[in-house]
């Protein structure tokens, strides 16, 4: 999973949680603890935590007594996640891939993901892994970004990122919202072990209280930022763009959508 597209490294976890968790984030991640909460109560799992925003609702829904354990490929994202938490607050973070997890066969009753699956170089095997380490009857929640034209805020982005470098855009924006083929995910699912495979769309309308700040997140809060270095761009001019863009396309509100999975392992 070294690849750049994952590096989440440097300045970026507080950009990626500042501006872009209020924004694009938080809501989904309310969604998808719920979900988990409904199905897990002893032990979850938590795969490329990032800065801990599907984490805090985890531990907020999830029993008292349960234990929650939040993973992620960069350290520094999980250095921003640790200080959302109390030290009696049962949360045990760990540096993991989530394509070789470290942990026993059957240890957890429930594994989630936000927004990551997208990021692994081999999905089927990160399946394999989330499947090997749940407990028989436990399940795998994870979601995953609906496309572009459901989600115009990537659009915006990558569309001003590609006037900046026509001849080598980068290519960042194009994993995360390159993977959202239901029947494909099942697919992939299905070969993992996985039983019972569910999906399902969940539409949501974020506001943008500042085009500025958003921009920023957009620029600087993920890997794109080191590709926009690379080609000797400046990320200041491109934020600027961008913030223009995101007024006069989407104003103060945009809508989101994503593609939710539920995956049991009987």
């Amino acid at each position: 999973m070294n690849t750049q597209a994952s590096e989440f490294v440097g300045s970026i976890p507080e950009h990626y949680d500042r501006s872009l968790g209020p924004r694009i984030f938080s809501g989904f991640a309310k969604d998808l603890a719920a979900r988990v909460a409904s199905t897990a109560s002893s032990s979850v799992l938590e795969l490329a935590a990032g800065t801990g925003i599907l984490t805090r609702h985890l531990r907020d829904l999830l029993p008292d007594s349960s234990a929650l354990t939040a993973t992620d490929l960069n350290a520094p994202m999980l250095n921003a996640a640790k200080v959302k938490f109390e030290d009696e607050e049962k949360v045990c973070f760990e540096v993991a891939d989530a394509t070789q997890l470290q942990h026993a066969n059957e240890s957890f009753d429930g594994v989630a993901c936000q927004f990551g699956v997208m990021f692994f170089p081999d999905k089927v095997q990160s399946f394999k892994e989330a499947y090997r380490v749940l407990k028989p009857g436990g399940h795998y929640h994870f979601n995953v970004w609906d496309s572009w034209d459901n989600n115009p805020f990537a659009r915006i982005t990558h569309g001003v990122v590609e006037q900046f470098f026509p001849d080598d855009p980068p290519e960042f924006y194009k994993v995360p919202f390159g993977y959202h083929d239901t029947d494909q995910i099942a697919a992939a699912l299905t070969e993992a072990g996985f039983s019972h495979v569910e999906s399902e769309s969940v539409e949501l309308q974020s506001n943008i209280p500042s085009a500025k700040e958003f921009a920023l997140g957009l620029v600087f809060g993920n890997p794109l930022l080191q590709e926009i270095v690379d080609r000797q761009g400046n990320p200041d001019d491109i934020c600027a763009v961008v913030a223009s863009e995101l007024l006069v396309q989407l104003g103060r509100e945009m809508p989101l959508q994503a593609q939710v999975f539920k995956a049991q392992k009987t």
